[in-house]
């Protein structure tokens, strides 16, 4: 059966319960007109209800007896006990049909005329003798909302109850039998659980049945056609939570018509359709509920509410350095308004930070996807009920916190491949596949101490989603997942504003449900500079004048800069993976072995951090002692006096910045690549050993392979000989012979005397290049 219908059914089945009774008072006492008011009321209701659900026989019944009671009110006829007896009648038939379209059974309307005609004055009296046909038994009930609330208040200590026995039976042996019994309570309790939280759940409907004369009224006063499109009537939300979205839902409807749909003219010039038209559509995700409301307006103009801040004095440079998102939620600002003209409607600047305030109070949030020109998308998230929600519970320093579920948007470790966690600026930052947000140490933000997990880098972090942004909120545990009953916490514990209330888990161990908005705004947060931001300023880094760089503190104390684009991340590691090894500091990072350069001393330090520089080829560490901010660096650069690790100084706000030089530190401190083979010379007739003693250190000192004899297949670049070796003259590859005596043998003679080094390596040279040029 319909529920408007089941509900008219209710009501009126309890209002004809006292009605005879306060007809049959009336009669005694005429004069009293608060009676006769009641029973006015009700034929009127009745009639009303009866147009609406397309009910005529109703209708007719109760028309009749409201014309008669009229009378009555202005006095034109007086209640005497015929028309007493004919009011009676009509009243026990509304009653019988009301019982009749319940049961689905059919009533003979035969009666129905002869009712009408003994309303009328001077009829003849009728017999009256109660209801003809027998009441069938109900199957609702109205209950008072704060019994509903006691009633969950009641089945969350029976959870709790249920729970802290089943944990006590664990810690010992448990009898078959019991545990069985415990397990049919433990659904029995699940199911009456469930059954009482559904009866404060109310369809939405209740929420969107007043719109379309709302938008009707609204659009009608402002001198515009608006057609309104509702979807999702059925979707079910608590009744507590629709009765907050009341008051926001209207405001924003209406602010849909007077800001957003222009006038028919005004569509018209533009290329639209003369009706604006406005969505308002509900769905459910998960446990929250999603309600949008959109037009085809004009959308949101952010360089019209930049100006009207500006003129109340807020920094314009500022707000113009907001990302898109960031400049949309402007309209939320306290004391804005769009309009210049003050209506009934809007333009005192009061309106939608109060919105978003009411949405936020009962763990909402909004979001805003305009197009100028084209419209305007609002979303409202909710949970589907403020008593019972589903959270994420999370450890740190040994104790346990909830976070409502519908707040986080993923949970990942910090040891991720596509994790990376920086200090800009002296805040912390997370780097989540590319997005960067805000960081929060939960430990940091309760006045906790810092835990091992923290240390060595293995917390959780928390995507938590608020509505001005995300932020990471770093944990050292996620522990489960839970329903739990929300209660407020004192006073004095909800006033720090990093809690949204209270809850008893099943643990038994009391447990406080964090605030993520409350938190973001204890902390501080800067929102502005999100992923969308951050994007856009890559882009327009050719643009600005400049190089964009990391300020750092370094070893030495020094400030100093390293061109940004160098910079893949930076990093903390342990002291211990930092070795002097092979003529040069190396450090272990990821498994892999790094060069690593410093600018200062690195003995006595725990934990060091690390720049990780990289080239698009080439990797190397770079030991600093923090990372400070960036920055834009300046055109003009005084260059270093001599090539080494400082290419320079620039100016940055007026202070002498050291610019690291990054062709000097890869050159000096990365990998070299593996070249081609060194050319391979062959000692040939090195009788008495003295090539191979003398010469053949010094060739390879010299970059040379060098073979007293040949491998298979291998092919020498050149041949040294001795000049008594004529055996050598036969060889494809080039000779060079080495003569014991410093004067040559005259013309043609193209050996080389053997203690002159420089024309060795020379003549060697030569050889080797010519054979390479032919």
């Amino acid at each position: 059966m319909d529920d408007l219908l089941q509900e008219f059914i209710a009501e009126t089945r309890e209002t004809l319960e006292a009605l005879s009774g306060e007809i049959v008072a009336w009669e005694a006492h005429p004069a009293d007109r608060a009676r006769l008011d009641a029973i006015f009321r009700f034929v009127h209701t009745v009639k009303g209800s009866c147009g609406f659900l397309d009910l005529p026989r109703l209708g007719r019944l109760s028309h009749a007896a409201e014309d008669v009671l009229a009378q009555v009110r202005d006095g034109k006829r007086a209640p005497d006990r015929a028309l007493v007896n004919a009011v009676l009648a009509v009243v026990d038939r509304i009653g019988e049909l009301v019982e009749a379209i319940e049961s689905g059974t059919g009533l003979d309307d035969s009666g129905d005329e002869l009712l009408i005609a003994a309303l009328a004055e001077g009829a003849e009296e009728i017999a009256h003798a109660g209801p003809i046909v027998s009441r069938a038994p109900a199957r609702s009930v109205r209950l008072n909302v704060d019994l509903l609330d006691r009633m969950m208040s009641g089945m969350s200590d029976m959870v709790l109850a249920r729970n802290e026995l089943a944990r006590r039976l664990r810690q010992g042996e448990v009898d078959p039998a019991i545990e069985a019994a415990l397990e049919r309570l433990s659904l029995t309790v699940g199911e009456m659980r469930d059954t009482v939280t559904r009866t404060r759940m109310q369809k939405i409907d209740a929420l969107f049945s007043a719109l379309p004369r709302m938008v009707r009224d609204t659009a009608a006063g402002l001198g515009k056609s608006v057609m309104l499109q509702v979807e999702g009537s059925d979707v079910e939300l608590d009744r507590e939570m629709i009765e907050v979205m009341r008051d926001p839902l209207v405001h924003i409807i209406r602010n849909s018509i007077d800001h957003g749909i222009e006038a028919p003219a005004e569509r018209r010039a533009g290329g639209k359709r003369e009706n604006g038209r406005l969505s308002v559509s509900a769905r459910q995700s998960g446990n929250q509920i999603i309600i949008e409301i959109a037009d085809d307006g004009r959308g949101i103009d952010t360089e019209r509410l930049i100006q009207k801040l500006v003129a109340q004095g807020r920094d314009e440079a500022k707000l113009r350095s907001l990302s898109n998102r960031a400049k949309l939620e402007l309209v939320f600002e306290p004391g804005l308004s769009s309009k210049d003209v003050v209506s009934e409607i809007s333009g005192r600047g009061v309106g939608m930070d109060v919105v978003r305030a009411a949405i936020e109070q009962i763990g909402g949030r909004v979001e805003l996807d305009s197009t100028l020109g084209k419209g305007l998308r609002l979303a409202i998230h909710v949970p589907l009920t403020l008593s019972i929600i589903s959270t994420i519970v999370v450890g740190v320093d040994g104790q346990r916190f909830a976070i409502p579920r519908q707040s986080i948007e993923e949970i990942v470790t910090e040891r991720g491949d596509a994790i990376r966690v920086d200090t800009i600026g002296g805040s912390p930052v997370a780097t989540v596949r590319e997005r960067r947000m805000p960081l929060i140490h939960l430990a940091d933000m309760l006045g906790l101490p810092a835990t091992t997990a923290r240390d060595e880098g293995g917390q959780m972090l928390a995507i938590v989603s608020v509505s001005e942004g995300s932020y990471a909120l770093a944990v050292d545990t996620v522990l489960d997942n839970e329903e739990l009953v929300i209660k407020p916490a004192s006073p004095a514990v909800m006033s720090t504003g990093l809690y949204a209330g209270q809850t008893l888990p099943d643990s038994g161990l009391p447990m406080l449900l964090l605030d993520c908005a409350g938190m973001a705004k204890a902390a501080s947060l800067d929102f502005s500079r999100d992923s969308q931001q951050l994007f856009e300023e890559e882009e327009e880094v050719e643009v600005a004048q400049g190089l964009p760089a990391l300020l750092f503190r370094d070893l030495d104390g020094v400030r100093r800069a390293v061109p940004l684009a160098a910079v893949d991340r930076v990093e903390q590691v342990d002291a211990g993976n930092v070795r002097f090894a092979a003529g040069r500091f190396r450090v272990t990072i990821d498994e892999r072995i790094l060069p690593l350069a410093a600018h200062g001393d690195l003995d006595g330090l725990g934990r060091i951090n690390v720049l990780r520089l990289k080239d698009g080829t080439n990797e190397v560490s770079y030991a600093i002692e923090e990372a400070a901010d960036i920055v834009l660096l300046p055109e003009e650069i005084a260059p270093a006096r001599e090539p080494g690790p400082i290419a320079g100084v620039v100016l940055v706000d007026g202070e002498q910045i050291e610019l690291v030089d990054m062709l000097w530190i890869f050159d000096e401190h990365a990998e070299r690549e593996v070249e081609d083979a060194p050319p391979l010379c062959l000692i040939s007739g090195d009788n008495d050993g003295w090539m191979a003693s003398f010469v053949k250190p010094l060739l390879e000192a010299s970059g040379y392979r060098v073979a007293l004899r040949l491998a298979p297949g291998e092919t020498p670049a050149v041949v040294l000989s001795t000049e008594e070796n004529q055996g050598a003259m036969g060889s494809p590859a080039p000779v060079v012979r080495l003569r014991k005596k410093r004067a040559s043998g005259g013309l043609g003679d193209d050996s080389v005397y053997r203690y002159d080094r420089a024309g060795l390596l020379s003549a060697l040279e030569a050889r080797v290049s010519g054979k390479a040029g032919r």
